[in-house]
C-alpha cells in the first residue's frame, strides 16, 4: 500500500482527495518540487526546500513548514514507502476558495501533498546519450518560479516524443533558454556554457551542483545565453535534471553533435557528479 503526505498527515493513497475548487487544480496557482533518491536518501534536500520556499515567497503562498519540519516529513515518507532509488514529488498550492482569479481574502490554508516513486537511474541513456529538437519557447517570463503552470513545458515535450526524441531545447528569438525539463549545455574549446539564471530559465538543482563541480575541478564554465547556431556549432551538448543528472545529447533535428559520441567533458562531469551522490547517499552503480 502507497502512503502518501497530505497536510502534514500519512494517509494511504486512495484517501487522498483534493476539494474540486483548490487554486492549484483550477488555476495551477501552486508550486513543487522534485527531489532524487538514492540509496533511501534524498540528494541535495536542503537546496530543493529552499528553491520551495523561494517560489513560494515570489508568489505569496505562506507555507508554514520550516526546511527542518519538511526534511523530517519526507524522510519518514521515504521509510513508510520502503522506497530506495526514486523520487519525490511534493506540491503546495493556495489552497481552497470560492473560484476567482484573484487571491481569496480570507485565510485559506495551502494544500500539501507529497509521495514517493521508484525510478532507477537512466544507465543506458547516460552511457550513449539522447537526440533533442528544438522548438519556440512559448511559455511565460517567469520560468525562474517552479510553479504548476506547465503547459508550455508539456507541449514542447510532447513535440519531442512525436519526434522520436528525449527532449525538446527552447529558444526565444534564436537564444536557446532550456529544455522542457531540463537545463542545456554546450562546451566549445572545453569551455562549458549555460544560460545565466534568471527569469526565463528555471535554476535548475542540478544546474547549480554542475557550475559548483565545474569551479571546484577547474572546469572553465560560462553562465551565458547562447544562440542556435552556436547550439548546432558546439562540440558537445547536454542537459541536466534531478532524474536526468548529466545526460548527454548527440543529435540535434537528426544532426549528430560534434562526433556524435558522448564528449570526453561530459563524461568528467558525469563521473564527477556520481561523486557528489556518493557523498550525500553512498555509492550508486
Amino acid at each position: 500500500m502507497s502512503i502518501v503526505l497530505m497536510n502534514g498527515e500519512f494517509i494511504p493513497r486512495e484517501e487522498a482527495k483534493v476539494d474540486i475548487e483548490d487554486r492549484g487544480y483550477q488555476f495551477g496557482d501552486g508550486i513543487y518540487e522534485v527531489i532524487r533518491v538514492y540509496n533511501g536518501k534524498m540528494f541535495t534536500a536542503f537546496q530543493h526546500l529552499e528553491r520551495l520556499q523561494t517560489s513560494s515567497e515570489k508568489i505569496n503562498i505562506n507555507i508554514t513548514y520550516t526546511i527542518q519540519d519538511l526534511t523530517v516529513l519526507l524522510e519518514e515518507l521515504i521509510h513508510r514507502n520502503s522506497m530506495h532509488t526514486g523520487i519525490i514529488y511534493m506540491q503546495f498550492t493556495r489552497g481552497a476558495s470560492p473560484r476567482n482569479h484573484a487571491y481569496p481574502t480570507e485565510t485559506v490554508n495551502p494544500t500539501f501533498v507529497a509521495y514517493t516513486k521508484e525510478l532507477e537511474r537512466p544507465v543506458a541513456s547516460l552511457a550513449t546519450g539522447v537526440s533533442a529538437i528544438t522548438v519556440e519557447d512559448i511559455r511565460w517570463s517567469r520560468c525562474d518560479i517552479k510553479s504548476l503552470n506547465l503547459l508550455g513545458n508539456v507541449m514542447a515535450k510532447q513535440k519531442a516524443v512525436e519526434a522520436g526524441c528525449y527532449e525538446s531545447i527552447q529558444y526565444r528569438e534564436l537564444t536557446v533558454t532550456e529544455g522542457s525539463s531540463s537545463n542545456i549545455w554546450i562546451v566549445k574549446d572545453e569551455v562549458v556554457q549555460t544560460h545565466e539564471a534568471n527569469s526565463f530559465i528555471l535554476n535548475g538543482i542540478t544546474r547549480q551542483k554542475i557550475v559548483d563541480v565545474c569551479q571546484r575541478r577547474e572546469i572553465a564554465v560560462k553562465e551565458k545565453a547562447f544562440s542556435i547556431e552556436e547550439l548546432i556549432d558546439a562540440d558537445e551538448v547536454f542537459l541536466s535534471s534531478t532524474t536526468a543528472e548529466v545526460m548527454p545529447i548527440v543529435a540535434i533535428n537528426n544532426v549528430p553533435v560534434g562526433s556524435g559520441e558522448v564528449g570526453i567533458i561530459t563524461q568528467k562531469l558525469q563521473n564527477y557528479f556520481k561523486e557528489e551522490i556518493f557523498v550525500e547517499c553512498g555509492k550508486i552503480e
